[in-house]
């Protein structure tokens, strides 16, 4: 039972960090400004449910893709980590994002699920979790961890205008910089273990 917990808490951080919610969090802000706050929380609702559908369908769609392409799970694995890596560079180094135009009646799928919060990098990641894990326990802890992750992040962005009151937009800057660092060490650790497994 205990290294079921280990498990599930260490894929749900993992995912947590993946969905960039700092980031995602500034741009939803930015997104939804003109706003009522029960028509943000509203749109806030619909993405989560959006990020959910989409996460598991890249969760359990992992082999099925490697399969019909031919692609091995360490070949991907090293793609995923360098478009990762990529991502937690732009995340640390950028100082000012700009803001997509948008048709307010409905950016919930797109900009905000894809590809702001699931991006290149995260479908790729969300395909190597998926194909990682072999036995029915080890999917179903990783499936909910993944909605655990989600839920986090939706209740982030449902709680938007209060988090906002709260650590202003330079809080939300220095967060999202230190997504990007975690997020860059997840991207070597994908690519350590893709060029390893490739060589043996």
């Amino acid at each position: 039972m205990g290294a079921s917990l280990n498990l599930f808490i260490s894929i749900w951080i993992k995912l947590f960090f993946l969905l960039t919610p700092f980031f995602v969090l500034s741009m939803f802000l930015a997104l939804t400004q003109h706003m009522q706050a029960a028509q943000r929380r509203k749109t806030a609702i619909a993405l989560t449910l959006d990020i959910i559908l989409i996460c598991c369908v890249l969760y359990f769609l992992g082999n099925a893709i490697f399969a019909v392409f031919g692609i091995t799970l360490d070949a991907f694995r090293i793609g995923a980590g360098a478009l990762l890596f990529l991502s937690a560079v732009d995340l640390v180094r950028s100082e000012n994002r700009s803001t997509p135009s948008v048709d307010s009646r409905s950016i919930t799928v797109v900009p905000l699920a894809i590809p702001i919060t699931v991006g290149p990098a995260t479908t790729g990641a969300l395909l190597v979790m998926g194909a990682e894990v072999t036995t029915a326990w080890e999917k179903i802890l990783g499936l909910s961890a993944l909605l655990c992750a989600v839920l986090c992040v939706g209740l982030l962005l449902t709680l938007a205008t209060k988090v906002e009151d709260v650590i202003g937009d330079t809080g939300l800057k220095i967060l999202s910089k230190l997504t990007g660092l975690i997020l860059s060490a997840l991207a070597a650790q994908m690519i350590f273990t893709g060029i390893k497994n490739f060589i043996a």
